[in-house]
């Protein structure tokens, strides 16, 4: 093994204080915090300095800029009055959407050998269902294509979908070639042709796991038979009774008589002559 020359023996001193050094550290308990809205959300973080008594404690938020949320021993901004800290870590009082993004936690130690550290904490804010905006037709016509939607844009997690007809629940079909489809994340039920067999009340329910789920006050749907439909049977009876008439007409001309070519009228026969043998004389002929 070669010595270290004489000239390393400093750099080689350095290294073995600087691994000695304790650094100021920063860590927490959750970097990934999910509460519901209205509850408290608690932002642990936790530190360890080398040397420094007294560490600047900075929180910030991160968003189109970043905004302090603690700084110089005070909460701020909209924090002001309704977040707590104890320690390094922050408790935020009834939180909303507004507060949910990435939070950091600077602790800054200018005593120590690395004077700065930080750790960041999401918190996500979620929101149980409410009541959805339902889409739903008072009539269609038969044979034509219909949606039916249903959606609720404040639900976080998003929100899925249930659709229900008559208050039982419409099962999403397995046959392909089932008359109607139901996508229970964009909410929507289509119907490929309705029938009148599809006429009733319907109405969807948005569910998420966090909260009740919420249903959309019903609608009755009915179904009309189609104008083309209704057109072609107007036109079907005309030619009906069209036929009808004509039959009439040609049975009264005779055309529908049992000795169809012979004429009804009672045959009277002209008068025969007299035959040779009938002749009687009523007067004497002189030869």
């Amino acid at each position: 093994m070669e010595w270290l020359s004489p000239s390393c023996l400093p750099i080689v001193v350095l290294l073995m204080h600087c691994s000695l050094c304790l650094a100021v550290t920063v860590t927490t308990t959750r970097h990934k915090v999910e509460v519901r809205e209205f509850a408290d959300a608690e932002l642990s973080c936790q530190f360890n300095t080398e040397r420094e008594n007294n560490p600047r404690i900075e929180w910030k938020k991160k968003g189109h800029d970043v905004s302090f949320v603690y700084y110089d021993g005070h909460f701020k901004g909209p924090f002001e009055g309704r977040a707590t800290i104890q320690g390094a870590t922050v408790t935020l009082r009834r939180v909303t959407q507004k507060d949910a993004g990435e939070y950091r936690c600077e602790i800054s130690a200018p005593m120590d050998s690395v004077s700065l550290a930080e750790t960041n904490i999401t918190l996500r804010v979620l929101v149980p269902p409410h009541i959805p905006h339902c889409e739903i037709p008072s009539s269609a016509v038969t044979g034509s294509v219909v949606q039916l939607r249903c959606r609720d844009h404040q639900s976080i997690p998003p929100a899925t979908y249930s659709w229900y007809k008559d208050k039982q629940q419409l099962h999403p079909p397995r046959n392909a070639n089932a008359s109607y489809l139901i996508d229970k994340h964009n909410g929507m039920l289509e119907f490929k042709a309705v029938s009148k067999d599809d006429s009733g009340q319907y109405s969807c329910l948005a569910s998420n796991g966090v909260g009740t789920p919420k249903m959309c006050d019903g609608n009755h749907m009915s179904i009309d038979v189609s104008v083309v439909a209704v057109v072609a049977a107007v036109v079907v009876c005309l030619m009906l009774v069209a036929v009808a008439c004509g039959v009439v007409l040609l049975r009264r001309n005779g055309f529908f008589s049992r000795h169809r070519g012979r004429s009804n009228v009672n045959y009277v026969p002209p008068p025969q002559e007299a035959q040779p043998q009938d002749f009687k004389h009523t007067q004497s002929f002189m030869l």
